[in-house]
């Protein structure tokens, strides 16, 4: 397990489901290289479909944008050691 701290940076999440995000993602780090983060983005997804049921997204990276609409208390984006993660559940119309 990694010993640094994610930084949170803006969340709607509950914080059991926070804490699960940041979990997944050290957990993720520990499995795959830093620069692989498409099989961490997999991770993390395949883990939130799994606990809280489909529809989850995942994006992890050092630089990008987005512009996404997510449903209400699903969106979380932090930082872990040097890369960047947004977790959401897309929202339905």
């Amino acid at each position: 397990m990694l010993e640094g701290k994610a930084l949170l940076l803006d969340t709607d999440m509950p914080v059991k489901m926070q804490l699960q995000a940041m979990n997944s993602a050290s957990q993720a780090l520990d499995l795959y290289d830093v620069c692989d983060c498409t099989s961490i983005a997999a991770y993390i997804k395949k883990e939130f479909d799994k606990i809280n049921g489909s529809g989850w997204q995942c994006v992890v990276g050092s630089n990008f944008g987005c512009f996404f609409t997510h449903t209400q208390g699903t969106f979380i984006y932090f930082c872990l050691e040097r890369l960047n993660f947004l977790i959401f559940k897309g929202a339905s119309e």
